[in-house]
């Protein structure tokens, strides 16, 4: 059975690249590893937007690790094209968030991804809540916009 994404109705963060050679797989086309190395690129700069890091969400000592990816492929991309990775970040609640992404291509999306996350204290080893500095600098954001 395959899994199909839904778009969301917003992505408030949008990042561009262009596919190089690094990219591409034996057919030619951006590979599937490609895909998620852009979509974690993206990540850091969203991240970034909001003043934070995967490994500090505000607080300096939070941080997020991954739970789960899913990735549904539209269309092909090849070398030098340019890729813009929109995001959304949605489902938030306790420890756990997502990140929804659409990857496109003048205008096209070539894939939809979402992944899972929770904010995770790398110091116990363990899921902590989700600091408000997190939330706070998410709504900023939104705000300013």
């Amino acid at each position: 059975m395959k899994v199909v994404l839904q778009e969301q109705k917003e992505y408030e963060f949008t990042y561009k690249l262009e596919a190089q050679i690094g990219h591409l797989n034996y057919s030619g086309h951006i590979g599937h590893d490609a895909v998620i190395a852009m979509v974690w690129e993206a990540r850091v700069h969203l991240f970034r937007l909001l003043g934070l890091t995967e490994l500090d969400l505000g607080d300096g000592e939070t941080g997020i690790i991954m739970s789960d990816l899913v990735v549904t492929f539209k269309e092909e991309a090849f070398l030098f094209e340019e890729v813009t990775v929109e995001s959304h970040v949605g489902e938030i609640s306790g420890t756990r968030f997502r990140l929804f992404h659409r990857i496109s291509k003048a205008g096209r999306p070539i894939a939809l991804m979402e992944t899972g996350f929770a904010a995770f204290n790398y110091n116990r080893r363990k899921t902590a809540p989700i600091p408000k500095t997190f939330l706070k600098a998410l709504e900023e954001y939104k705000g300013s916009r």
